[in-house]
């Protein structure tokens, strides 16, 4: 996901915060979500409410095609075929060590889309609430380096980028590091100023290559093409499997429709294989997909539909992790 085309002060503001009507239902969305695999645990941490917007503000679609799939209703689009979508970040338990899975946009960080620059959301209170404080991480993964995956990388503390997480290691695949360093653009260019740069700075990076194992049970699965060096993260632990997509998948209509791509993927045809060999692997071994986007259901389990494929949801459970 980037700053929306039209969320600069454009065509019709279509980004809205949706799906919670009132304060109460607010807070209950916003609490943090548990999903075990085997030994492992998954815990999901929002960032902000769930958005809904505009087919063609995120993805190459319209309205008509998200009405072809019944089955996206009611989690997944508004009655009025809007897409719902979540900011939010995963807490991988495994071996002993707590990993952070795309630290979301951040807060005080100017972006080119209203919705999301200079923040000031309680995210890593919220992190604090879900059993883990930001000293408590031991890794930092993002799986490619978009705004909205890295920006709690750092933190504004006297007028200079810190590290959020100042006990972690932060593991960067090579080639989304070299991109990143080689911005098209000022949006990139900040990105890699405020959120990327500093912690290379701290000496806290490790480049590492596709296929790294960051702990028994954890490892990085190369799937390019929204970006160059996207990577996915492979979950195995007592006869389960899941994987954190990333932004390989935004939104569940792309199960239905595999090659619609997003309005941002650097190699469309690199970023529908990777799609569709995600899908099929999925269908075939039962894995859990967790949807970095998805709204809840956040977690879904995939099968063959007569047309590409559908999923269903996998709740989880509410609460915050079991305290050592």
């Amino acid at each position: 996901m980037r700053p929306g085309r039209r969320d600069r002060g454009g065509r019709r503001g279509r980004r809205r915060m949706t799906s919670e009507r009132d304060a109460a239902r607010d807070s209950q969305a916003m609490a943090p979500m548990r999903w075990e695999i085997g030994d492992i645990t998954v815990t999901r941490v929002m960032e902000l409410p769930t958005m809904a917007m505009e087919p063609d503000d995120l993805l190459q679609t319209t309205r008509e095609v998200v009405a072809r799939h019944d089955w996206l209703k009611p989690d997944y689009v508004t009655p009025d075929l809007l897409l719902r979508a979540n900011i939010q970040a995963f807490v991988i338990e495994a071996g002993g060590k707590r990993i952070m899975v795309d630290p979301c946009v951040g807060n005080d960080k100017p972006r080119e889309g209203q919705l999301f620059s200079m923040l000031q959301t309680p995210f890593l209170e919220r992190l604090a609430v879900a059993g883990y404080p930001r000293e408590s991480i031991d890794f930092v993964l993002c799986t490619h380096l978009h705004f909205d995956h890295c920006g709690w990388n750092t933190m504004l503390v006297g007028g200079e980028w810190v590290p959020t997480f100042p006990n972690a290691r932060y593991l960067f695949a090579r080639a989304e590091y070299a991109c990143a360093t080689k911005p098209q653009g000022e949006e990139e260019a900040a990105v890699y100023r405020d959120s990327v740069r500093p912690v290379m700075a701290a000496g806290l990076v490790d480049l590492v290559d596709p296929l790294h194992e960051i702990v028994a049970g954890v490892r990085l699965e190369p799937s390019p093409g929204h970006t160059p060096g996207h990577c996915c993260v492979t979950l195995e632990s007592r006869g389960q499997t899941a994987m954190i997509t990333g932004d390989a998948l935004h939104h569940p209509l792309q199960a239905a429709e595999p090659d619609i791509c997003s309005l941002y993927c650097w190699d469309k045809t690199l970023a529908v294989a990777s799609r569709k060999s995600i899908l099929e692997i999925a269908s075939i071994t039962g894995a859990t997909l967790f949807g970095s986007h998805f709204p809840e259901p956040t977690a879904v389990r995939v099968r063959k539909a007569a047309t590409g494929w559908r999923m269903d949801g996998v709740r989880g459970v509410r609460g915050s992790a079991t305290s050592e």
